[in-house]
């Protein structure tokens, strides 16, 4: 799937944010609408091992764990865990998962791969706990220009919305994403744009 907003060139720095902030983890509202989503393309089960990397507070992760699912997420904001609405949050680096091979059934993360600078060493850690046969969702930004929908959070991080391309330091789209996942072992199913309260993207793996 080509982008829908044509040819466009990687921009912007790849440093990150930090984010260690209570205030950030509080503000990070969720969105039900993206249970929709998740239950559309990745098709949670009772019984399914899940993993949500980027998950915030938990949420989505409580929303799974109701289903029946052994459900656990990862967050970088230490304060996201603190706070957590569910049990199985922890404080986790997506680049370097704290598991073993072949771990979980599906991998679902919503609006956070664009946050995670060495992206590539996340996608294979991805890969390297998902089951072979298992299934990764990715919902992320479709931005016409890197960090337009970050300002927000730039302001909350760092008190300056000229940082948004620190929190947005990957500009994605599907075509971008599958060349990312594929060297892992990560096969593309489909991809889908949408709109919720901003453009993104819906794009589902399939490990070999």
């Amino acid at each position: 799937m080509k982008s829908l907003f044509g040819n466009r060139r990687q921009s912007g720095t790849k440093n990150g944010a930090l984010y260690d902030s209570k205030r950030y983890a509080l503000l990070n509202r969720w969105d039900p609408r993206h249970m929709v989503t998740v239950a559309t393309h990745l098709d949670p089960r009772a019984g399914d091992r899940i993993l949500e990397v980027g998950c915030g507070r938990g949420h989505l992760t409580k929303r799974l764990r109701d289903l029946g699912a052994d459900a656990v997420g990862i967050d970088a904001n230490p304060h996201a865990a603190a706070e957590a609405v569910t049990e199985g949050v922890s404080t986790g680096n997506a680049e370097a998962l704290d598991y073993p091979d072949d771990t979980f059934d599906k991998i679902v993360s919503v609006h956070a791969i664009e946050h995670i600078p060495n992206i590539e060493a996340a996608f294979s850690e991805m890969a390297r706990v998902l089951k072979p046969g298992g299934k990764a969702l990715f919902i992320y930004p479709a931005e016409p220009i890197q960090g337009i929908w970050a300002v927000p959070t730039a302001i909350v991080l760092h008190g300056n919305p000229l940082r948004a391309r620190d929190v947005h330091c990957n500009w994605l789209w599907p075509s971008k994403v599958q060349g990312i996942a594929e060297p892992t072992g990560l096969v593309h199913d489909h991809s889908k744009f949408m709109l919720l309260s901003s453009p993104q993207f819906v794009s589902l793996f399939l490990k070999v």
